[in-house]
């Protein structure tokens, strides 16, 4: 996560736990960028998620503190496991903390919530055959 510098280190241990609990309860990688974009956000945040090393399968949080500029990107897996409405209420929660000058605990939040929303339930039995009424 760079700009790491910007959070304290209780700050930092707090958003690195809510990517590994955000993973675990997904299965998809986590991925949080905190700096300024050296163009659009949203191209600069793409660029981003494909650098990493498992972009189809990763969620990708990028903000921009000083250009008031949030982007959630994913890929190709993690879009089927994240709808555009579950990020669009996790983007909403974050805009909210970030709002009042609360950016580690917006991160923090924002994760988590996508990390609940991108659970995949267990497979309770295989059977695809119909129910017989």
């Amino acid at each position: 996560m760079p700009a790491g510098d910007a959070f304290t280190p209780d700050q930092l241990h707090d958003i690195e736990r809510a990517v590994r609990n955000a993973e675990d309860t997904s299965g998809l990688h986590f991925s949080v960028y905190v700096g300024g974009a050296d163009s659009e956000t949203r191209p600069f945040a793409v660029e981003l998620l494909n650098e990493l090393d498992d972009p189809d399968n990763t969620v990708l949080v990028y903000v921009d503190p000083a250009g008031r500029r949030l982007e959630i990107v994913t890929g190709e897996r993690a879009r089927r496991q994240l709808s555009d409405a579950s990020a669009g209420l996790a983007a909403l929660t974050m805009q909210t903390s970030f709002a009042t000058g609360d950016l580690a605990g917006g991160l923090v939040t924002g994760v988590q919530q996508l990390g609940a929303h991108a659970h995949q339930p267990p497979l309770l039995h295989a059977n695809n055959e119909p129910h017989k009424l």
